[in-house]
């Protein structure tokens, strides 16, 4: 009887060999490490990391291409400070009281310079 169960336990039960497939490069590129046991429990847990993978790639693309725009737009928003900073400095020059005198006078206008000191007009 004890002999029997020891001939039972080295014996593979249906379809399975005795000794534990050898996983050689070939096996793997061929696709045979998937009919493995492990994979096919696991199969759940690797589609998981498989679409946790594709996602974080995706996020990493769309990221960097935030950066670059981001990136763009302060070089814009320099270039348009740099813009209001000229023309604001161009208006200061315009309107400085002594480039309107000159302006007037080779006009001929009949506008000059005010003499008298402004005052207030109050109201009653």
């Amino acid at each position: 009887m004890e002999e029997e169960l020891k001939q039972n336990v080295q014996q593979p039960k249906d379809g399975q060999s005795a000794s534990p497939k050898h996983m050689s490069i070939r096996s793997i590129l061929g696709g045979d490490i998937l009919a493995n046991d492990f994979f096919k429990r696991q199969t759940r847990l690797l589609i998981l990391i498989m679409i946790l993978t594709v996602l974080y790639i995706d996020n990493r693309y769309s990221s960097q291409q935030e950066l670059i725009e981001i990136d763009k737009l302060k070089k814009d928003l320099i270039n348009i400070k740099y813009d209001a900073l000229t023309r604001s400095s161009e208006l200061m020059e315009k309107s400085r009281q002594s480039r309107i005198e000159e302006y007037i006078s080779t006009e001929d206008s009949p506008l000059q310079t005010a003499t008298n000191r402004p005052y207030l007009i109050k109201k009653d």
